[in-house]
Order: structure tokens, then C-alpha cells, then sequence
């Protein structure tokens, strides 16, 4: 969805799925700080279906509960790549956050899993970093890593995810695989983080770029 400021005639881009069905979304102008009203789209993108709906409801967030007073709107411009960090340990929130920076990302930080769920249902993100214990005991109920093994295909592939682990070795693809994320980086080599996502990253890009190709 594009959105235009009617006051400055600032552009911004936002998913459809950023506005609560049923609702309109009062909020702010980045630039201006004017008042733009949003109407929700009429017909909410597949990528979005049941399975994500009960997944946000069994791990702490439903969709009635976006508030924009709560937590104000954040919108995506037009160009920049976003990326959504989901990490506990300030040490190697920070490291992430630092190297992903350095790679030219917009970063966002969740400071629990129901903020992680709330930005994720209402943004795209090109890349998303989870600690296996982000907001739970057991990495096997992992309510970001479960909402996000749920996305429709067409939603997950935009997305890189790293799963931040001190049971699997870093870059272990056939965990990777098992886990349904892009990469595993072990908290024992996040002194290294930044080449690790680099070189992760071009590869996912490229990979997917020829695969982009076939389908036109």
C-alpha cells in the first residue's frame, strides 16, 4: 500500500496487513508529524490465514489488541531493507544490531514476544533475528519461530531469518533446514557475526535471484 502525506507530500510504502481488519489507522506523519488517516483494505493478503491467526492468539497476541497509541505506527519508506531483532541478551542483541547496521539494514528491537508477534504480523521484514529462548523455556514452542514457519511461501521466502543458538554450530544448513530458517549462528561465534551474515545473506540473494528468474 502507498501512503502520501497529504500535508508534505511525503511517500511511504506499508504492507496491507499493517491496518487491523475492519479498522482505520490514525497516525502520524515520519516527516511532517501531521495526522494521515488509513482505511484497512478491504480483503486481507493470503500470506495471513488462519494458521498465522491462532498462532499470534496462542502466543500472546490477538489482533484486537493493536493499539496506535500503544505503540506508534512505524513506516517503511520506499527504499531500505528492514530487519527485526528478537534477542534477550543485550550483548548479543547489541552485536547483531551493530553488524546488521553496518550492512545498510533498518533495524527494529523486540523487547518480548508479544512485540515480536505484533511487528511481525504488521510489517514485512526482509530479515529477522530469534534467540531459540526469545520469550519461552522450551525452543520447541518458540511463538516467533512457529508464527514464522506458518507464513505463506510467498511471504517467507522475502525473508531471511537467523536462529541464534548455543546447541547447533553456526552455519549448520542441515539444521538450518530442520528448523526452517536461513541460517544458525551459534552464540559462541557472534565476535564474527557480521561476515557470517554477509556472506549468508549473498548467498540466500543470489540463490533466489535465479530462482526469481525462472519464474518470469
Amino acid at each position: 500500500m502507498d501512503i502520501i502525506c497529504e500535508n508534505c507530500s511525503s511517500k511511504f510504502k506499508i504492507p496491507d496487513e499493517s491496518i487491523p481488519r475492519g479498522k482505520t489507522a490514525t497516525l502520524p506523519c515520519p516527516k511532517c508529524k501531521k495526522t494521515i488517516s488509513i482505511k484497512a483494505p478491504k480483503t486481507l493478503n493470503a500470506a495471513f490465514d488462519d494458521g498465522e491467526d491462532s498462532a499470534e492468539a496462542e502466543f500472546g497476541f490477538e489482533e484486537d489488541d493493536y493499539d496506535s497509541s500503544e505503540k506508534p505506527f512505524d513506516f517503511i519508506e520506499e527504499e531500505g531493507k528492514v530487519a527485526l531483532v528478537c534477542e534477550s541478551d543485550k550483548v548479543i542483541r547489541d552485536s547483531f544490531v551493530s553488524a546488521l547496521e553496518l550492512l545498510e539494514y533498518h533495524v527494529s528491537e523486540a523487547v518480548d514476544n508479544r512485540e515480536a508477534l505484533r511487528n511481525l504480523r504488521y510489517k514485512l521484514y526482509d530479515l529477522v533475528v530469534v534467540d531459540e529462548y526469545f520469550g519461552t523455556k522450551n525452543p520447541e514452542r518458540n511463538g516467533v519461530l512457529i508464527y514464522l514457519e506458518r507464513l505463506h511461501m510467498d511471504v517467507r521466502r522475502n525473508m531471511f531469518v537467523t536462529l541464534v543458538s548455543d546447541r547447533f554450530r553456526t552455519m549448520d544448513h542441515m539444521m538450518a533446514f530442520c528448523k526452517s530458517v536461513n541460517l544458525i549462528v551459534n552464540k559462541k561465534n557472534i565476535g564474527d557475526v557480521e561476515k557470517i551474515l554477509s556472506r549468508n545473506i549473498s548467498d540466500y540473494e543470489m540463490f533466489y535471484r535465479i530462482y526469481k528468474e525462472t519464474l518470469l
